[in-house]
């Protein structure tokens, strides 16, 4: 498959020009190599992890051009008021980019001494639309990989299957660590191998915490800093008290969907990778108040996803493995909210048609490929 451009390059780009741009996601996800696409960034490039580069940013010894790619930067301490006076002491028309981990993200919701002074981009995993796909069977590739560029191009399940336990393990011993002061990292290794048997169901903490047998503080401040990583993300319940919805068991979902044993979960686990992608691309480069939501109400009914913007659904999302009649859920939500868009999805089914309530039932690669 011949490679591209990644899918913010383009974005990175324009807003580098107006101020500093953060580019922030999870292990291995292709931050640097982002970067270093860009004109002048392999010159001006310095990491944090490389000694001899680390010595040139607390010294200030920055290298000549017009471009600064700062990369793991946010594991010195004193990472935000170094850029901050960088960023207000640099001369005209620097640019300056920072890639890191999810940590970047951190501190954009308040106390931010950068606030105003840069833009954060997000960079997910390969997609459907990214990839540009056409055809089902790549869709299966895609789902038996995951959309980590390193096992994804391997084209190999067992190269996969390795690539991701070794993230896991350095995910444990070394990012949340960070985060977290954590003594007991045998029951934090438990519970990542637990998760992904729990994709597509609420999330029970008090289950969790029973079956583990940690307390629930512990529990939720792992969670906490593995969603913070990108290692996963949780998925709240849409909330209008005219449909009777429930309103806080949240679902979860991992950005690596190969983890996930159950061929349905794992699929559906795939569409919730595609969709926040596609809502963090909206937000980050737009500016749109887009969230990602699921649907169920006190009588069970249930939809898998609902993007609204401004608090109104404006896209409904159902998944099935295979063909089936289009949702009484689904249909229920449709009728409610007449004006959004409708979709009952399948990964292995082949019908493509439109119900006379305006839902689409069709192949997976329909709507992902129309995402970005």
């Amino acid at each position: 498959m011949p490679r591209r451009p990644r899918y913010l390059a383009a974005a990175v780009r324009r807003d580098l020009a107006r101020k500093m741009v953060f580019v922030a996601g999870p292990r291995q996800v292709g931050k640097t190599t982002l970067a270093l696409a860009l004109p002048g960034a392999r010159a001006g490039y310095l990491s944090w992890d490389v000694a001899a580069h680390r010595a040139r940013i607390l010294t200030s010894e920055l290298p000549p051009g017009k471009l600064w790619v700062l990369d793991e930067i946010h594991k010195y301490r004193r990472w935000r008021n170094y850029l901050k006076g960088l960023y207000d002491g640099r001369p005209r028309g620097q640019r300056i980019l920072v890639a890191g981990s999810g940590r970047l993200d951190l501190y954009r919701f308040g106390g931010d001494s950068l606030q105003g002074r840069y833009h954060l981009l997000r960079l997910h995993p390969f997609s459907a639309a990214e990839l540009r796909l056409e055809r089902p069977n790549e869709l299966v590739q895609l789902l038996k990989l995951g959309g980590f560029p390193e096992p994804f191009l391997s084209g190999s399940e067992t190269q996969a299957r390795r690539w991701s336990r070794e993230c896991r393990t350095l995910l444990v011993r070394e990012e949340v660590v960070a985060l977290e002061r954590i003594q007991d990292l045998g029951h934090l290794e438990l519970l990542i191998m637990r998760l992904p048997e729990l994709v597509g169901s609420p999330l029970s903490l008090n289950g969790l915490r029973e079956d583990l047998q940690v307390s629930h503080r512990a529990l939720t401040s792992w969670i906490g800093a593995l969603e913070r990583l990108f290692a996963l993300f949780r998925v709240a319940p849409l909330g209008a008290p005219r449909i009777r919805a429930v309103k806080k068991q949240q679902k979860h979902y991992h950005l690596d969907w190969s983890v996930v044993p159950r061929d349905a979960a794992r699929f559906e686990n795939l569409v919730a990778c595609h969709l926040l992608k596609w809502v963090h691309f909206e937000q980050d480069t737009r500016g749109r108040d887009l969230e990602l939501r699921y649907f169920r109400d006190v009588d069970g009914r249930e939809v898998d996803f609902v993007v609204a913007e401004k608090g109104r659904p404006g896209l409904l999302v159902e998944c099935k493995w295979d063909d089936a009649e289009p949702d009484r859920s689904l249909r229920y939500l449709k009728q409610r909210f007449a004006d959004a868009e409708a979709w009952q999805i399948s990964m292995v089914g082949r019908k493509d048609y439109q119900t006379g309530e305006g839902i689409r039932v069709a192949p997976a690669l329909a709507l992902l490929k129309t995402l970005v």
